[in-house]
């Protein structure tokens, strides 16, 4: 465990928790208008590209297991902000896609994203980025 900065982490995995739960209660804090849970901002931020998504593909992307999703998804509906139907070609499937009011809000997401990782990220070099994105595929990989 860490007590300061100068101390390196005796593992990965638990810095890498300590980050995220920091980078999560930063978003939250930055978008508090939104009013968005951390799930939320995890299931709109993977939405944000446009694509619609079927509740298994949104669940592989943003980490979490369909069951767990499908209460955030329906927060996300209630609110207006996703949109859940049939995908053609097989009813089995429930595809997800953003409203307008869900694009507004991926896109603050989106934003808020960019600017916390400017300036969290933006004085490492090219390299050590290419090294952590390297550590995280890895991390991804290996947990599958």
């Amino acid at each position: 465990m860490v007590t300061d900065n100068a101390t390196p982490d005796r593992s990965a995995l638990l810095a890498l928790q300590r980050a995220t739960h920091a980078t999560l209660h930063r978003l939250t804090s930055e978008l508090v208008d939104l009013d968005l849970t951390a799930s939320e901002i995890n299931a709109l931020a993977n939405l944000a590209d446009g694509p619609g998504r079927t509740v298994s593909q949104l669940a592989a992307r943003a980490g979490t297991r369909p069951t767990t999703l499908t209460s955030v998804l329906d927060r996300l509906e209630r609110r207006g902000h996703i949109t859940r139907g049939a995908l053609a070609g097989d009813r089995r499937s429930v595809l997800v896609e953003l409203t307008e009011s869900g694009r507004v809000a991926a896109e603050a997401i989106h934003q808020a994203l960019a600017d916390l990782e400017r300036r969290a990220l933006g004085e490492l070099p090219a390299a050590t980025l290419a090294g952590f994105h390297e550590v995280l595929r890895a991390l991804v990989a290996g947990a599958s």
